[in-house]
């Protein structure tokens, strides 16, 4: 089903919860992936798709078709994933500051890193790579999955995150860079 036609449901009495049900159907896997990416877990990623659906059945009403309703819920779904890590930095600031010794005195992220092998193991290169990703900047990071992972075009990632395409193109390419840096063992 077309987004036209899901649109065009929802906007009729009889088809509103039909229209909605097929739209979460169309788009909650990706929605899912694209918040996981960012929150890594689970348990978060399905309170913020929670969020998120719960926005776009509140906003679907007034959706005006300016832009792709893909565009438009990727947008929805960034937003809410942004909001929940600044809150849950927030919240780690404020535990931290608040506790005098940390349980986690003994952390080294080279704790969590295998040992460097002379064999090739793809699970321990996807490891390191979403490993690598987690240190991106944020910004970056968003960027970086969206271009990666959902090979979304630079115009439509520019809707989705309001930001111009060569702001874009250079933030992938710093990301790209880092995460190259990390995966040698230069960073």
């Amino acid at each position: 089903m077309t987004d036209r036609e899901l649109l065009d449901l929802f906007h009729t009495a009889s088809g509103k919860e039909r229209g909605y049900t097929l739209l979460i159907e169309k788009y909650q896997q990706k929605i899912y992936w694209h918040i996981r990416r960012m929150v890594k877990s689970h348990d978060d990623a399905d309170d913020v798709m929670q969020n998120t659906f719960i926005k776009i059945w509140n906003g679907l009403e007034n959706f005006r078709a300016d832009s792709q309703l893909f565009t438009w819920i990727y947008r929805i779904a960034t937003n809410e994933t942004i909001t929940f890590l600044n809150s849950r930095n927030k919240r780690a600031t404020i535990s931290f500051e608040n506790n005098e010794s940390s349980d986690d005195e003994n952390y080294s992220p080279s704790n969590y890193i295998k040992a460097e092998t002379h064999q090739i193991d793809g699970e321990d290169v996807q490891a390191r790579l979403v490993k690598a990703i987690e240190g991106l900047p944020e910004k970056q990071k968003m960027v970086f999955n969206l271009r990666y992972y959902d090979e979304m075009p630079y115009e439509q990632m520019s809707e989705v995150l309001d930001t111009s395409v060569g702001a874009l193109k250079a933030s992938y390419h710093h990301a790209a860079q880092k995460i190259e840096k990390f995966l040698l063992g230069e960073g």
